[in-house]
């Protein structure tokens, strides 16, 4: 990688082995990593997804509302969590359809499919459901190496920060051997 993007005194270190790095400037480039990995894996899905996945849920056992963007999370593979602002609307709108219907316990609110939102969400089961649709499969699939890459950078980074002059030395013949490994998945073809 170049350090174009990385910002300045990333990838070099001021001063001699086991001293860190300048203040803030691993966390300033791993936030840098992370906004450039968020622009080019999107996870907002279509007009209508939400909907879908909340009768499709709904279909399954009754729920709140956070309940419902955690199983639209757990399902996506941490792809797609949609927001309470996308959420409590659309649940909204569907009670207003006449739907859902909500129960009220313990200051929640509990959502479940009426006779008519039962056959609404019948007459969408033979459709996948939005948590299941391969550009989301796709967009899982490149978010795990930029998810694994930022969690190997804080791991390396808390080394800086705590670990002594071994603990850094250690740290980067494994951060080497990794890159080398890494390069070699690539030249097996």
């Amino acid at each position: 990688m170049s350090n174009s993007f990385m910002g300045e005194g990333f990838g070099s270190r001021r001063g001699g082995a086991g001293q860190s790095w300048p203040s803030g400037a691993v966390w300033e480039a791993m936030e840098q990593l992370r906004g450039q990995f968020d622009r080019k894996v999107g996870t907002r899905m279509g007009r209508g997804d939400v909907r879908a996945a909340v009768l499709a849920l709904l279909a399954e056992k009754p729920m709140h509302g956070y309940q419902i963007i955690h199983e639209i999370e757990e399902r996506s593979g941490g792809v797609w969590k949609p927001s309470p602002g996308s959420v409590y609307p659309t649940l909204q709108l569907l009670a207003d359809e006449g739907l859902i219907s909500a129960e009220e316990s313990n200051g929640r609110k509990t959502y479940s499919l009426t006779e008519e939102g039962r056959a609404a969400a019948d007459a969408a089961a033979s459709t996948s459901a939005p948590w299941e649709a391969q550009n989301t499969k796709d967009s899982a699939r490149a978010t795990a190496l930029p998810k694994a890459g930022i969690e190997l950078a804080q791991a390396a980074a808390q080394v800086g920060r705590s670990g002594n002059p071994e603990h850094v030395k250690q740290a980067v013949a494994v951060l080497d051997e990794a890159r080398r490994k890494l390069y070699l998945i690539l030249a097996q073809d």
